[in-house]
């Protein structure tokens, strides 16, 4: 008669099976990337990065953000993606599907940077969560638009609107500081020099930043309240390369803020420090300052100011070729693993 597996057998049988299945960030099937925390500052924090966007390609920008703060500064970091639940491939034109949004639970930092997502109810909680607590929050560009409601007007979520009336503004404007309002520079015309705004210079945040230019365009703002601590103001050039000149005139008289702190208490009275930028498509990560500019950003959201060094660590890890801005430019059937350090 046949016997049956021991108990200790069957442990062993468990122990081989899980071995084999992909963890998180690590098989081909993951939904998202995970690059693990190590040594450096960032040792025992960590991060969780969310793309999706339809034109500013933060579906690449994210995902070397993660590795930069992973490897040169010992970050934990989870990159999450707008996901094609079909393929499981990227796709950053899906607006209501952001798997893994349970890694903000434990996160100690959400840097955002969506763009109209319209997320299931059970996956915007966890956002929503997460920005009640207290912890804080790095916005990207058009997380001041991050989030519209056209499908579910009934959503309890639904006041997170870019315009909405009930909590004005939504998300951009009540949290990161201002909500979408218009491009000030023209778009794909005229890009973007970073000049540190008055009795800004000695901000931990701009400690080492002495030169951030973009190809983006400066977005305009309308409701920006003096509780905002301007870091930069956004110089509009007259043309797409860094050598060109700001234009003359009033667009740059006054010039609009790109960065800046504040701080958010939601209904709990939990209060979170807030970092925004209005740049972040994946070109203007070319710029080394602007690779600086976030990384101590991290740094100060988390109190740790005191360990911004004279010039943070902000080379890029492995090969960085970003595509240029622009609707329909993503590139298509790309999985989260293609993601994975090497």
């Amino acid at each position: 008669m046949k016997r049956g597996l021991s108990v200790s057998s069957l442990v062993a049988l468990s122990a081989s099976v899980i071995m084999f299945l992909p963890a998180p960030g690590q098989g081909s099937e993951a939904q998202w990337v995970t690059y693990p925390g190590g040594d450096g500052p960032g040792a025992g924090y960590k991060v969780v990065l969310i793309a999706g966007d339809e034109e500013y390609r933060s579906e690449e920008a994210m995902p070397m953000l993660g590795r930069l703060l992973s490897v040169r500064h010992g970050f934990e970091c989870v990159v999450l993606f707008s996901i094609d639940a079909e393929t499981g491939a990227i796709d950053p034109e899906e607006q209501t599907n952001i798997p893994g949004l349970e890694a903000l639970a434990d996160a100690d930092l959400m840097v955002i940077a969506t763009r109209f997502r319209e997320l299931p109810d059970g996956q915007m909680k966890h956002i929503v969560d997460y920005v009640e607590s207290g912890r804080p929050i790095v916005g990207l560009r058009t997380a001041t638009h991050a989030f519209s409601y056209q499908r579910n007007p009934d959503s309890p979520y639904a006041h997170w609107h870019f315009r909405s009336e009930e909590w004005p503004g939504g998300f951009g404007q009540q949290v990161l500081g201002d909500t979408w309002i218009n491009h000030h520079g023209r778009h794909g015309q005229e890009s973007t020099r970073g000049v540190v705004a008055p009795g800004a210079a000695n901000h931990p945040i701009l400690r080492g930043v002495d030169d951030v230019w973009g190809p983006t365009d400066v977005y305009g703002l309308r409701n920006l309240g003096d509780d905002a601590n301007v870091l930069l103001l956004g110089a509009v050039i007259a043309g797409m390369s860094p050598d060109d000149p700001p234009v003359e005139g009033p667009k740059n008289d006054p010039m609009v803020p790109i960065a800046w702190t504040r701080a958010y208490s939601g209904a709990g009275g939990k209060t979170a420090r807030v970092f925004t930028t209005t740049m972040g498509a994946s070109t203007d990560f070319e710029s080394e300052g602007l690779r600086r500019l976030l990384v101590n950003a991290v740094y100060w959201g988390l109190g740790m100011e005191d360990r911004i060094p004279e010039r943070s660590d902000a080379r890029v890890v492995g090969d960085y070729a970003p595509t240029d801005f622009g609707f329909g430019s993503q590139a298509v059937g790309v999985m989260p693993s293609a993601h994975e350090l090497p």
